[in-house]
Order: structure tokens, then sequence, then C-alpha cells
């Protein structure tokens, strides 16, 4: 049996250590953004085109590669960066590239943003290059929405639907 005194300073120490944890778990509070302000999300992951052009091999070529290692194309591993635009207002609040992920830089780029922005009407224009072209844009949206304090607009883009996808929020509530 340990001695009473000890025993006092464990259940001490284990209290004052409840308190702590029972505090922190609950303050300081942390607002994610200001709640008069809305929030655009700009999140989405895209594979842009190859850095340069595949080459069908000759049969000849072919037959040099070991067997494990034939194949008809030869293509490039890296892509090219993705370039995102976001104008709202005629104003730009995103302008950015993004590189591709991997070692040799062949995997898709991850584009994640938040970006807080003034309630009411706002006309976006949301513009994404995944090609090999120096100018321009391969894909360009645009819409005109009123947006609420608080509330949560997301813009992502599938080239399977055709481009930028936009989604509101329909909860109102991103404390």
């Amino acid at each position: 049996m340990p001695e009473p005194r000890l025993l006092l300073g464990q259940i001490v120490s284990f209290a004052l250590f409840a308190i702590v944890l029972g505090y922190f778990s609950n303050a300081p509070s942390y607002t994610y953004h200001d709640p008069k302000m809305a929030l655009i999300m700009v999140s989405f992951s895209i594979s842009s085109d190859h850095k340069g052009k595949c080459r069908r091999l000759s049969p000849e070529e072919i037959a040099a590669l070991a067997p494990n290692m034939r194949r008809p194309m030869d293509c490039p591993r890296g892509r090219v960066p993705v370039h995102v635009e976001i104008t709202m207002d005629g104003k730009s609040i995103l302008n950015k590239s993004y590189t591709p992920t991997g070692l040799s830089k062949d995997g898709a780029a991850s584009i994640y943003e938040s970006i807080p922005v003034k309630p009411g009407q706002h006309h976006i224009i949301a513009r994404l290059r995944d090609s090999v072209r120096e100018d321009g844009f391969d894909y360009e949206s645009d819409i005109a929405i009123d947006l609420d304090p608080k509330e949560l607009f997301v813009i992502d883009f599938r080239k399977e639907l055709g481009g930028f996808y936009f989604q509101r929020d329909e909860y109102n509530d991103i404390d």
C-alpha cells in the first residue's frame, strides 16, 4: 500500500490533468472563418496532358525491348502543370499553377483553395488550362450567384461532365 501523501499527490496530479484536458477540449474556441463572410472552396484533382506527344514504336524497336517491356507506344511520363484562374466581379481571386504529383511528375495535380468573400450578388468565372498551350484556357465556365453569410460555395472540376461543376452548401452553416 503506497503512502497516503503519495496517493494524494497522484490524485491531485490526475485531477489537474483532467481539468486542463477538459478546458482544451472546448476552449479556446476556433472560428473557421469570419461568420459575416461567405466561403468559396476550390477543390479537385486532375491529370493534365503529357509534356510531349506519344510516338509509335517501329517493329524493330519493339523487338529490341525486353519481352516484359514491349509496348506499341512510347510516351513521356511527365505532365504539364495545371493552371487555374478564378475571377469574381472582374477581379482575380485565384491565379495559380499546380504541379503534378509523383516522382516523375506524372500524377494528378491536387487543387484545394479556400477563399473568403463578401456575401451578395457575384459573377464568377472559372478557367483551367491542362494542356501544353502557353496562353488561353482549355475550359471556362461562369455563374451568377447570390451568396449568403456563412455560405459555402464549392467549385469542382470534372472532365466527364465537360468542365467546372458548381455546388452550393445546402446547410448554410460552416462555423
